[in-house]
């Protein structure tokens, strides 16, 4: 992707579905990938990949079999590779998202969430 400036609140704009990761940049190996969060998601686990959230708007719960992190706008978290987590928005949320490239967004769980990595949309 050529340089260029990515206006977050017109990208978040741009559309309405809810948990399909959309890919903004891609840089060293990592794509930004911004996403609207509603409702809980799935129980998963990425084995070799570490996953970077930051709340833009709304309250995002990641829970994790030993508690819970609550994140707020400009808040952040970075699951560890291995670790199980379930995000849950109980309004809606709008998200940016680091990761590999390869990452698929439901990790180790087969799910009517999952896209494949070469099917996320480019925006």
């Amino acid at each position: 992707m050529p340089p260029r400036k990515i206006d977050l609140a017109a990208t978040f704009a741009s559309f309405d579905e809810t948990w399909v990761p959309k890919v903004v940049a891609e840089l060293n190996g990592q794509q930004v990938r911004v996403a609207k969060l509603l409702g809980p998601y799935v129980w998963h686990r990425h084995a070799h990949e570490d996953e970077l959230f930051l709340v833009v708007t709304g309250r995002l719960r990641l829970e994790f079999r030993d508690g819970d992190v609550e994140l707020v706008p400009g808040q952040l978290c970075v699951v560890p590779r291995g670790t199980e987590h379930r995000p849950v928005a109980d309004e809606l949320v709008e998200c940016v998202l680091l990761e590999p490239a390869e990452t698929r967004n439901t990790g180790d769980v087969d799910h009517p969430y999952t896209i494949e990595p070469d099917e996320l949309e480019v925006i």
